[in-house]
């Protein structure tokens, strides 16, 4: 089966870079007297927005102002921690290369702010490798809500059934396969057994494309 668009997480996928996220909101918690554990983190927060994310910590609605004071503090100290390790995830570049080649279109589909989308797109500089970017900021549902992947399957003018998304958290793969397209995950976050609903498990993006599409 022919595909027509890869759809990309961010976090977890495109950059190994969970590990500094999770340390940041566990500093964030502790500062704040929320407890907080990588297990839970992992289990439950993985993948979602940060308004969501915020509301689930405070147990209540919270406004987008009230958000978004919280967001940078807590993206300030994730930032100090993982600048001078950011990277491209093994393989990512040459899988981007393949595709633009192929002529199939690419996006990224993140539940990060504007902020975090430019600290690592603008800093590894592959803005260029996508044709279209959509954040959380963009979206009125988060993920595990299809929104965002069939949002952005949309602004490249492809069905979600012609597309891949790759991912790496629980609740993104759900929505990646909630909007209909067929789900790559990636064991950054979560063991291969717990990937097993996915089509397509996979360390990271070397020899992934010959894998997606032999599919």
């Amino acid at each position: 089966m022919a595909f027509k668009a890869v759809l990309f997480d961010m976090d977890g996928v495109i950059v190994d870079n969970l590990p500094y996220h999770v340390e940041a909101w566990l500093l964030f918690c502790e500062h704040h007297g929320i407890p907080l554990t990588k297990e839970v983190f992992y289990k439950e927060l993985n993948g979602m927005n940060s308004k969501d994310t915020f509301e689930w910590f405070y147990k209540k609605e919270m406004t987008r102002a009230e958000v978004e004071v919280l967001e940078e503090e807590k993206e300030l100290l994730y930032r100090a921690f993982y600048a001078e390790h950011r990277k491209p995830a093994e393989g990512l570049l040459v899988f981007l290369n393949e595709l633009r080649s192929r002529g199939i279109k690419t996006a990224l589909a993140t539940s990060a702010g504007p902020g975090n989308i430019d600290f690592i797109v603008d800093g590894l500089g592959i803005r260029d490798q996508f044709d279209a970017i959509i954040g959380g900021a963009e979206v009125t549902k988060g993920k595990p809500d299809p929104e965002i992947y069939s949002k952005a399957a949309a602004l490249v003018g492809v069905a979600p059934e012609d597309c891949w998304v790759i991912e790496d958290s629980l609740q993104g793969i759900a929505s990646g396969l909630a909007a209909g397209a067929r789900v790559v995950g990636i064991t950054t976050s979560h063991t291969a057994q717990e990937l097993a609903h996915t089509q397509v498990i996979a360390p990271n993006f070397i020899g992934l494309y010959d894998q997606i599409a032999s599919l």
